[in-house]
């Protein structure tokens, strides 16, 4: 059976991450089970729509999502650290998680959860057809791959 952890994140960083969100939970949790919304910043090209699907989707999983348009996505992309071969149309940031291009909305809420250590963002390369904000009238879907990243820019398929 194959390891699901990406090959950057030892058990023992993962456990420590894991205990470390779960006291905080405790700390900060709320009434009733109510969550805050998460704010979420997403950055984009003024020109392109797709983007604003995404946010869409973001805001309808409950996130508070707020966009910027900028004029210089690459610039962007390199000072959050976004690895050139992940890019895509539109870079957000979560609670210190980047989120590159068309990921679906459930893997950052997991990934929020659970934030692994080492782990710097999540990605969904390019712009395949069927991602969220990528949907297409006929329902066509391309096959496409979650990965995660860290501060080297090493990347893993999300398991």
């Amino acid at each position: 059976m194959r390891d699901p952890l990406p090959s950057f994140l030892s058990r023992r960083q993962l456990i420590a991450g894991g205990v470390g969100l779960a006291v905080a939970g405790l700390a900060g949790s709320s009434p009733a089970g109510a969550q805050a919304p998460r704010v979420m910043t997403v950055y984009r090209d003024a020109g392109c729509g797709c983007c604003l699907n995404w946010v869409a989707h973001a805001r309808r999983a409950g996130f508070d999502a707020r966009v910027v348009n900028a004029p210089d996505m690459a610039a962007v992309k390199r000072r959050l650290g976004v690895p050139a071969a992940l890019a895509s149309c539109h870079t957000a940031v979560v609670a210190g998680l980047v989120v590159e291009g068309h990921v679906p909305l459930d893997r950052v809420t997991r990934l929020l959860r659970n934030r692994p250590a080492n782990v710097r963002g999540v990605a969904v390369p390019g712009m395949p057809v069927g991602a969220p904000g990528m949907e297409s009238p006929d329902g066509r879907r391309q096959a496409f791959d979650v990965l995660v990243f860290d501060n080297s820019g090493r990347s893993a398929v999300m398991r």
